[in-house]
């Protein structure tokens, strides 16, 4: 009896798998399975921003100076730029109208008007003798040239009286070099047949307030015989 009882509970025992524990591995943390040497980058990203904001401010703080100079000498180039050409056109539009100023003349050989003063002098009608129209006292647009010949000079180391005047920074005629800012130079020049005549504007100015090359300008113009 008892035999059969024993039986009957082996049988009906668990299986030796139920009595069985699973292991559970240990949670590591995050940032001890990174290996070493190495940290979470949650929470670093808000300080690399700001640093990198920082150095962007610093660098563009020190480029600053830099775009000022850049704009004022853009500004002052264009502006001096500007009035060298308009100051060319001024006398250019003088010369090529000296009939106007020069009544008894046609113009084209004019050699007795002085536009190195304003209002033009004209000899025989203002009262100065100095532009007679001979050598050296030419004027205007060097009188009656032989063909081939030039009377002025453009280079700025070279100028010729009656062929240059001198504006200050506002552009207002003036008396000598002396304080002068701007400086106009011309030359007139005739053909093989003297029938035509080149006449040749350069304006420079000392460039004084103005960073890099000062701004020049040249004006060419040709004025034909009778007109």
């Amino acid at each position: 009896m008892v035999g059969q009882l024993l039986s009957t509970l082996k049988q009906s025992a668990l299986p030796e798998s139920a009595f069985s524990v699973t292991r559970r591995h240990p949670i590591i943390p995050q940032d001890s399975a990174l290996p070493h040497g190495h940290r979470s980058e949650r929470g670093v990203t808000l300080i690399e921003t700001t640093m990198a904001a920082l150095i962007l401010i610093i660098v563009a703080v020190g480029l600053l100076p830099v775009f000022i100079v850049g704009t004022q000498t853009t500004y002052a180039q264009g502006d001096v730029a500007t009035r060298v050409t308009e100051y060319a056109q001024d006398k250019m539009e003088q010369l090529l109208s000296l009939n106007k100023d020069n009544i008894a003349s046609d113009g084209f050989n004019d050699g007795q008007t002085d536009t190195t003063v304003f209002p033009a002098a004209v000899s025989g009608y203002s009262g100065t003798t100095s532009c007679t129209g001979v050598s050296p006292n030419i004027c205007g647009l060097g009188g009656s040239m032989n063909p081939n010949s030039t009377v002025g000079s453009v280079p700025p180391a070279a100028p010729v009286t009656y062929f240059v005047d001198y504006l200050d920074s506002n552009g207002n005629l003036l008396t000598s070099s002396t304080g002068a800012y701007y400086t106009r130079q011309w030359s007139v020049s005739t053909d093989s047949t003297g029938n035509l005549k080149t006449i040749t504007i350069v304006v420079t100015t000392t460039g004084g307030g103005v960073k890099g090359a000062a701004p020049s300008a040249m004006l060419v113009s040709i004025k034909a015989a009778n007109l």
